[in-house]
C-alpha cells in the first residue's frame, strides 16, 4: 500500500537536517556552509534558522557568525539521556581504553546510515588525531566505528549500501572504494575489530569494535584513534583485543548475546 505523504513532512526533514548539520560541532556552522551542505536556497535556510532560534533550538553566535545549538536542545537532551544511559555504561570502558593504550577512545552510535560520535575520552599520548569528536557523523562503513558496525550487519543490508556506495559515501568515496570497503569488511569479520589506515585523513589511524544490542545487531561501536606510528601492525592485535573486551563488556551490560553478535551471515 502506497503511503500518503504527511503534510509538512518536507519542512520537518529540512529542519532536522539543519539541526544535524549545526550539531556536528560545538562551534556550530556558518550560514554559507549550511546552505551548501543542506542543498537548500539561502532564503529558505535563513527563514528556518530564524524560526529555530525563536524557539530556542538554535542560537546565532555574533562573534563568529556561526549558528550553534540552543538551550532547548540541551533541555531535551537532558530528558532523553534518562532513556539512554549510555554515558554511565560506556564511560568506564572509554577510560580503561584510554588509560591502557594512551590513545583517545570514542563511543559512537548507529543512526540509520550513519555513525555519530557520542562520547570521547582523551588518552595520555601527547600527539593526537582530531578527526573524531562528539557530534561528528560519518557514513556507515566509513572510519573505524562505521566499518565495525557495517561488518556485522546482515549481508543483505551491506549489499544495499554497497550498491549505491558513491552516493552513500559522498566525499569519502574516493578513498573508500567499494573494493577496498569489501576487503575491510571481510577483515573485520575475521578479526573481530576494524582498522582504518588513514582513509579519512592521511596519517590518522583508527580501530573499532562493535557493541551489540539484545537482538545481536551492531548498534554502537568503541574506537581508538591516533597517529599512524601508534598503530603499527605488531600493536594492532593488542589494541584490537582491548577494544573487543570492552565492547563485549558493554554488550553484556546491555543484555546482548554471549557471542556478542559476531556470527557469519
Amino acid at each position: 500500500m502506497a503511503s500518503t505523504p504527511v503534510q509538512g513532512a518536507q519542512v520537518v526533514a529540512r529542519i532536522a537536517g539543519l539541526l544535524r548539520l549545526v550539531g556536528r560541532s560545538a562551534e556550530g556552522m556558518p550560514p554559507a556552509v549550511l546552505v551548501r551542505e543542506s542543498g537548500l536556497t539561502r532564503p529558505t535556510v535563513h527563514r528556518l534558522l530564524t524560526s529555530l532560534a525563536a524557539e530556542g533550538l538554535l542560537d546565532h553566535d555574533p562573534a563568529t557568525g556561526n549558528w550553534v545549538l540552543g538551550p532547548e536542545i540541551l533541555l531535551m537532551g537532558s530528558v532523553a539521556s534518562a532513556r539512554f544511559p549510555m554515558e554511565d555504561i560506556a564511560r568506564p570502558s572509554l577510560r580503561r581504553l584510554a588509560q591502557a593504550t594512551g590513545e583517545s577512545a570514542f563511543f559512537s552510535i548507529r543512526r540509520g546510515a550513519e555513525t555519530v560520535c557520542l562520547l570521547r575520552e582523551e588518552g595520555s599520548f601527547p600527539v593526537r588525531s582530531f578527526v573524531l569528536h562528539e557530534g561528528v557523523r560519518f557514513p556507515l562503513g566509513v572510519a573505524s566505528a562505521g566499518t565495525a558496525i557495517l561488518a556485522f550487519l546482515p549481508r543483505s543490508e551491506q549489499e544495499e549500501l554497497l550498491a549505491r556506495w558513491p552516493e552513500h559515501a559522498g566525499a569519502f568515496a574516493a578513498n573508500h572504494t567499494v573494493d577496498l570497503v569489501r576487503k575491510n569488511l571481510a577483515r573485520t569479520r575475521f578479526a573481530g575489530y576494524s582498522v582504518n589506515p588513514g582513509l579519512v585523513l592521511e596519517g590518522s589511524w583508527g580501530m573499532g569494535a562493535a557493541v551489540f544490542d539484545r537482538s545481536g545487531r551492531p548498534a554502537w561501536a568503541l574506537s581508538l584513534t591516533g597517529i599512524e606510528p601508534r598503530f603499527k601492525r605488531e600493536r594492532q592485535e593488542e589494541l584490537g583485543g582491548l577494544l573487543m573486551a570492552e565492547a563485549h563488556r558493554i554488550t553484556q551490560q546491555l543484555g546482548g548475546g554471549a557471542d556478542g553478535g559476531r556470527r557469519t551471515r
